[in-house]
């Protein structure tokens, strides 16, 4: 056994001792991350807003309430300081824990990113009591402790994500708690200084923790420095003064931690590496990672290119320790793209009120309330406003989320792009949903004329799926929890659904459909049908009525099959279909 913190200060050793790890320390070597068995990919996943709540997470940008300090303001003026705290303890106790670690090692994740705030390990310091000094909180280095024991369990390795810094290190206030009424990191002396102590304190705290994955200094940067570029530093020529603070950080941390990796971020969200060159790494130290971000764009090559010159140029590895907020397809194609390029990565977030996170969120009907109340200037009651915020932590616990296996299989299966897998377990005699399709890319379990959110040069945002429910591919879903039913279609679209037949006989298919005259074709191991499938609409009158329609004479044999329904004309909504046994 070896301790895995130490006493520091007035700070407790709560975290007590972890076990061995036998893996061994994460570490450089060449333009590789390594442990004791060799070269380490990094697959992780970010703690979202745990520690660090973004207005677009809580949902509270139309009520301008867009940062995490913001938010907790609100809530302070309107329920008090004891019910805050109160709620602030819930969220940090029960937002992330070890049953949620458990889940995500046994889907295949290797290491976790912490997304941290200072606020919750030491003061502003507009609020120190004596300018200059630093006061210590014991709240978020216990929660780390806690943290650090569940990756041990589980073999997992933790890289500490500085997501708030002192001050803000971005006009991007929503990702970084900036306030522009206050002097941001980069416009005071006394914030670098109290980032600078904060990663000193973390690093003497956890540096002998054989599970710390290193340290990430500054998420996303996002700041005009010198006379160039935009106010989100991009374009920013000459970046000499984030690499002078990623170096005094550096040096900082290696007066006291030797051995763990320090990871450094360019500017304009992590991507604009100018003038480093003039900061070569050799200045740094020899384990040293450069990292970049991804959202949004193309993945090819080109996407890319720029950090892999970088790793050769430098002799330093890559890690991609931030991207996501897309489609399944955008998500397998990005993550082979890294992968084939032996890049590490890390997803953004695990868990929040959207489709495309592995855990699912279903926000209570009192928060929306709530959220409705603030955007209309018209506050509920103290003991409203209190209920609804317990109602949506108590929402984020993992037992009271839905797990997207849709997701997980788009970040974790990319060794065959071109591989499937049934949803569900899918028989002969029973109803299946349409929107059980099988697992797997565009092209290869569905075909859909959007899939993924690629920004055009006016930075238009596309939605893959327009209802927006149930699942993150470019399959568009309609209806409500237990209705959900494939709408939107088009002409060439299809779906393809893994079912197992356990003895060979000839079965009848119904289809529960509604809309306008429309045509499917069925398509059974490759082999298409020949008769096309006119669906019965119902009445004329109402084609919002779910119809079925029957085709007899569908032979299966013993075992699995793939079948696949293509929309040959029309637009039909489609919700279940079966396959009928006659001597059923």
């Amino acid at each position: 056994m070896v301790l895995g913190c130490i006493l520091t200060g007035l700070m407790s050793q709560a975290c007590g001792s972890v076990a061995e790890n036998e893996l061994g320390r994460l570490r450089v070597q060449g333009q590789e991350i390594v442990n004791d068995q060799g070269p380490f990919l990094i697959k992780s996943i970010g703690t979202g807003n745990w520690m660090i709540q973004e207005g677009y997470m809580m949902q509270s940008t139309d009520a301008e309430i867009g940062t995490h300090t913001q938010f907790r303001t609100k809530l302070e003026q309107e329920i008090g300081e004891e019910q805050t705290t109160e709620f602030y303890q819930d969220w940090l106790d029960n937002h992330m824990t070890k049953t949620d670690l458990d889940s995500m090692k046994t889907w295949g994740f290797n290491a976790i990113r912490p997304a941290l705030h200072y606020k919750w390990f030491t003061l502003p310091i507009q609020d120190e009591p004596v300018s200059g000094q630093h006061t210590w909180m014991n709240t978020g280095f216990e929660k780390l402790d806690e943290l650090m024991g569940w990756a041990a369990a589980n073999q997992m390795y933790v890289m500490f994500d500085m997501h708030g810094a002192p001050g803000g290190q971005g006009k991007n206030s929503n990702i970084n708690d900036y306030d522009e009424t206050l002097p941001s990191l980069f416009e005071d002396e006394a914030n670098k200084d109290k980032l600078e102590t904060l990663w000193i304190k973390l690093a003497q705290r956890y540096k002998d923790n054989p599970w710390f994955g290193g340290y990430d200094l500054i998420n996303e940067p996002n700041w005009r420095l010198g006379d160039s570029g935009n106010e989100n530093g991009c374009g920013t020529e000459n970046n000499d003064e984030l690499w002078d603070l990623h170096l005094r950080l550096t040096k900082s941390i290696r007066q006291i931690d030797p051995n763990n990796i320090i990871y450094i971020s360019g500017n304009c969200w992590g991507n604009n590496y100018n003038s480093f060159e003039t900061h070569p790494l050799s200045s740094y130290d020899d384990n040293t990672v450069i990292t970049f971000h991804k959202y949004w764009n193309q993945n090819d090559q080109e996407s890319i290119q720029w950090a892999v010159d970088m790793r050769e140029q430098y002799n330093r590895p890559l890690w991609m320790s931030e991207s996501g907020e897309n489609s399944n397809q955008w998500f397998a194609d990005a993550i082979h793209l890294f992968e084939s390029n032996n890049i590490g990565w890390s997803w953004w977030p695990v868990k929040k009120s959207r489709t495309n996170n592995i855990y699912k969120v279903t926000t209570p009907e009192s928060y929306y309330q709530l959220l409705q109340a603030w955007e209309n200037g018209e506050p509920l009651s103290a003991d409203q406003t209190y209920f609804a915020v317990m109602e949506y932590s108590k929402a984020h616990r993992q037992e009271n989320t839905t797990v997207a296996p849709d997701v997980i299989y788009a970040l974790l299966n990319n060794e065959d792009p071109t591989a499937t897998k049934a949803y569900r377990f899918h028989r002969v005699n029973e109803w299946i949903p349409f929107v059980d399709y099988d697992l797997g890319r565009d092209g290869y379990a569905y075909e859909d004329r959007l899939s993924q959110n690629i920004h055009d040069e006016q930075g238009q945002w596309k939605v893959w799926n327009e209802g927006r429910k149930y699942r993150n591919d470019g399959v568009d879903i309609g209806g409500s929890a237990g209705g959900y039913y494939v709408s939107w279609t088009e002409p060439g679209e299809w779906l393809q659904y893994t079912i197992q037949v356990p003895v060979a006989r000839e079965f009848k298919l119904e289809i529960e459909t509604k809309g306008a005259a429309s045509m499917l074709r069925m398509e059974i191991n490759d082999e298409m049908n020949s008769a096309e499938i006119a669906i019965n609409t119902g009445s004329e009158n109402s084609p919002s009525e779910w119809a079925t329609t029957t085709i007899n004479g569908i032979e299966l044999s013993t075992g699995e099959h793939k079948i696949r329904f293509h929309i040959q004309m029309g637009a039909p909504d489609l919700r279940a279909f079966r396959l009928v046994s006659h001597l059923n």
